[in-house]
This record gives C-alpha cells, sequence and structure tokens, in this order.
C-alpha cells in the first residue's frame, strides 16, 4: 500500500498522491532550467553562424583557403573562440537565474558542467555548420532560428512533453540536442540523481555536434583551393 493511503467507507481504498520532485510544484523550478537549453543553443550557434558568413561574404576566406590550414583546423580555431564565448554566456545566465530564482543543486553539479560544456559545443558546430552553408548573413540568422530556435523550443520538452509530441515529430525529438540538455539542467535542479540518470544525455549531445562539425567541415573542403 503506498505512504498515505488509508480505507475509506465501506473498504475502498482512498490514495494520497505525493510528488517525488517538486513537491512545492514551483514554475521556476521546471521553467527556468528549460529556458537554458534554448538560450545557450540559439545565441552561440546563431554568433558562429554569422561570423562564419561575414567571412565569406568579405572575402576574408579565401586567405584561409590559399593558406596551409586545412578546413578542419580553421573550424576548430571558429569551435574554440565561441565555446568561450558560450561558456561566459553560461556563467552569466545561470548565475542569475540562481539568484533571482533560487535554483539550488539538488545532486551532483559535474553533469551539468560537462553537460553544458558538450552542449556549447555542439551549438557552436551547428552555428558553422548553418554558416556553411548560408549565402549570406540573413539566411545564417534565419536558418539558425527556423531550424536551431523552433526545434529547441517545441520539440525539446521544453514547452510540450515529449509523451505528448504526435508522430513522426516525436522522431526528429530524438535529434534535438536541447531535449538531452534540458534533461540535464532538470536532472541538477530538481530531482538530483546524477549520472546515473542522465549519463546518455551528454553522449548524444557530442554525436549530434560531431556530426555538425563533420558536415561543415566537408563542405568547407569543397572551397578550398588545391594546392
Amino acid at each position: 500500500m503506498p505512504p498515505g493511503a488509508g480505507f475509506g467507507v465501506n473498504g475502498q481504498i482512498n490514495a494520497n498522491v505525493r510528488l517525488w520532485f517538486n513537491p512545492g510544484r514551483q514554475e521556476s523550478l521546471y521553467i527556468v532550467p528549460g529556458i537554458f537549453g534554448v538560450i545557450l543553443w540559439v545565441f552561440p550557434s546563431m554568433l558562429s553562424g554569422i561570423a562564419l558568413v561575414k567571412e565569406k561574404e568579405e572575402g576574408t576566406v579565401a586567405q584561409v583557403y590559399s593558406s596551409d590550414l586545412s578546413s578542419t583546423e580553421w573550424l576548430l580555431g571558429k569551435e574554440l573562440a565561441y565555446l568561450l564565448i558560450g561558456l561566459g554566456e553560461a556563467l552569466i545566465v545561470m548565475t542569475v537565474a540562481m539568484v533571482l530564482f533560487g535554483l539550488r543543486f539538488r545532486g551532483d553539479p559535474s553533469t551539468l558542467l560537462v553537460g553544458t560544456v558538450v552542449y556549447l559545443a555542439a551549438s557552436v558546430a551547428f552555428g558553422l555548420l548553418v554558416g556553411a552553408q548560408a549565402s549570406n548573413q540573413t539566411g545564417a540568422v534565419q536558418g539558425t532560428a527556423i531550424a536551431g530556435f523552433l526545434t529547441a523550443l517545441l520539440l525539446s520538452g521544453f514547452i510540450y512533453r515529449i509523451d505528448n509530441i504526435p508522430f513522426p515529430l516525436s522522431l526528429i525529438s530524438n535529434v534535438i540536442p536541447a531535449r538531452y540538455f534540458i534533461e540535464i539542467t532538470r536532472d541538477t535542479f530538481v530531482r538530483g540523481t546524477g549520472w546515473v540518470g542522465v549519463w546518455y544525455a551528454p553522449v548524444m549531445i557530442a554525436l549530434i555536434g560531431l556530426l555538425c562539425f563533420w558536415r561543415a567541415s566537408k563542405v568547407l573542403k569543397r572551397m578550398q583551393f588545391s594546392t
């Protein structure tokens, strides 16, 4: 018999439902960790995408094509630069959220630390992929907004539960990195299960990020001058 259950009139069982996580039903404990996934996906990817397209528009990327640098080496430099910017953004956003909304770590914070670094790296890689494909800055902004923001907002579990997303859109949610990062943030600030509960999330984010980076490298490699 569950805790709090008892016998009512005529021997009927009356069950008292108890919430295991977020028993106070504070909306901030559900909404704010989800916002992390949207903000930290959209802005780093948009910055890296615009920066790459800007170099293409101004023609400065031709200097890289004619140098000894490979497309992978050049993209790694871009990746590191905007990863550092993203880490600064993540620190500010999470600090403000903890001060204003009273968020506190419920479990091992190392999952959030590792997950944030991997997630930001994937976000920048996605932006580089969009920038490599786009021909102007407007296209880069629209690409990150449509393919990045909308999917992170609607298919990540931030607003709608994954179980409530209709088929076949539910399949797309499996390749949305924001879905896995939101699981990490909500576990860190609400459930507190640690690596046992979310070990797969950084792995999935890393695989998607590596795929985006590999594709961006292939696109730029086709544009390099032959030596």
